[in-house]
């Protein structure tokens, strides 16, 4: 993928693994049990969105089990993710992560997204599997700093969410994503903020 990594980032990931694959039996954080498929459907298709980061600040909403927010954080140290859930039982894992792997750059919200308000803007707004288009930028806009954008994670190509929402954004560029080992469609929505919003 192109990416270089410490040999601490990588026992950083495959740490997150295991503690998901344990909280996992009990709690359901998701439907992916097998820890390689973890591999491919969670850490490798988050990492995919890396190329697309610019600036310091991004949330993750409807993070889940801190997707794709979590793997971001462990391979970008220097840039700040906060991760937005409403569940309890998925923000209590998030900050058990945080805790066991150290890491100082995340920040975990147990919040509706349209209910929560940040103490300054986020350069970028993620989601994976959270809600259309249309809904997300309509719940989580006043997140987004001027210029800013918003990074949707989807599977086939959103033609028909993408439809409802090109009169209100006229910059929306989608990226066909290459997923090492998994054999099906992931594209990402990039959509940008007018610069005078």
């Amino acid at each position: 993928m192109g990416l270089s990594l410490e040999p601490e980032q990588r026992a950083q990931l495959l740490e997150y693994l295991t503690l998901l694959a344990r909280w996992n039996r009990a709690y359901n954080l998701t439907a992916v049990r097998d820890e390689r498929h973890m591999v491919t459907r969670h850490l490798l298709d988050s990492i995919a969105v890396s190329p697309f980061l610019s600036g310091k600040r991004f949330i993750d909403v409807g993070t889940g089990p801190g997707l794709p927010g979590l793997p971001l954080a462990i391979i970008h140290p220097r840039q700040n993710f906060h991760l937005l859930d409403s569940g309890g039982k998925k923000t209590r894992f998030l900050f058990q992560v945080k805790t066991a792997l150290c890491l100082d750059n995340i920040v975990v919200h147990q919040a509706r997204a349209e209910a929560f308000q940040a103490d300054q803007p986020y350069d970028a707004v993620l989601s994976r599997a959270f809600a259309s288009l249309q809904a997300m930028a309509a719940m989580c806009r006043h997140l987004l700093a001027v210029g800013g954008r918003f990074l949707a994670m989807k599977g086939a190509f959103p033609a028909r969410e993408l439809d409802h929402i090109r009169r209100a954004y006229s910059e929306i560029k989608v990226h066909s994503l290459d997923i090492p080992g998994l054999a099906e469609q992931r594209h990402l929505v990039e959509i940008a903020l007018p610069q005078d919003t």
